[in-house]
């Protein structure tokens, strides 16, 4: 991969040499970084004192050069938001700082910016704050669930409603309200989903991961279909 025409025009200029990285605020600066000329567009290799990773929606490790969330940990990485604790539980699930960044990493470990995240991460039911992850993460504990997307929906009383939108495995039965009980037992009631479809595939992106997006355009009424 060539050298960006910029970069070339910038070295040609003196003696500089070109450095790409990438960090974050809340990583107190530089995460991953190289010289341009290492590994060209790449944002760097990570530093010493930084563990990173990539992740799904799931939080499980993607496959090598496959995309998903940058997430990082380490002595230089901060404790958490001002007074906002459940953003900082929900930032620092699983004991790493979620950076809302999609890269890969390749072969050799160079980080490759992809973008941020698209998909909206917050439903507010009530006023209250519903992470869509946290979620699903306690449906697909369901015997009978093989797929969900959660997503947030238009809701009379609520202002906006939690919906599910789920895929049972095969020859797996159940109905909406077990389903919503089944998440009221074990996450505060408020979390629980006030709508539940049930489809028989969820739309797709290219890599394999369920397509937020389009699950909103398809069921993204209030109403069980």
């Amino acid at each position: 991969m060539e050298l960006p025409d910029t970069v070339k025009r910038f070295e040609n200029l003196g003696y500089g040499q070109f450095w790409m990285g990438y960090g974050q605020t809340e990583t107190m600066g530089f995460t991953c970084s190289c010289l341009s000329r290492e590994r060209p567009r790449a944002a760097g290799k990570q530093g010493p004192l930084v563990d990173l990773k990539i992740v799904d929606e799931f939080d499980r490790e993607v496959e090598l050069g496959k995309p998903g969330e940058i997430v990082v940990r380490g002595p230089l990485v901060f404790q958490g938001y001002w007074r906002q604790e459940e953003l900082s539980q929900y930032t620092f699930r699983e004991g790493w700082h979620h950076t809302g960044d999609i890269g890969r990493l390749d072969e050799d470990g160079y980080l490759f910016f992809v973008g941020r995240k698209a998909e909206k991460e917050l439903i507010k039911p009530g006023g209250e704050n519903v992470y869509p992850v946290e979620v699903e993460k306690v449906i697909l504990q369901h015997p009978g669930v093989q797929e969900v997307s959660v997503i947030g929906v238009p809701d009379p009383k609520f202002g906006e409603g939690i919906k599910a939108v789920c895929v049972l495995k095969p020859n797996g039965k159940m109905s909406e309200q077990d389903l919503i009980d089944f998440v009221a037992g074990k996450i505060a009631r408020y979390k629980k989903p006030r709508y539940v479809s049930f489809v028989d595939i969820l739309p797709k992106k290219e890599d394999g991961s369920i397509d937020r997006e389009k699950v909103k355009k398809m069921y993204g009424s209030g109403v069980n279909t």
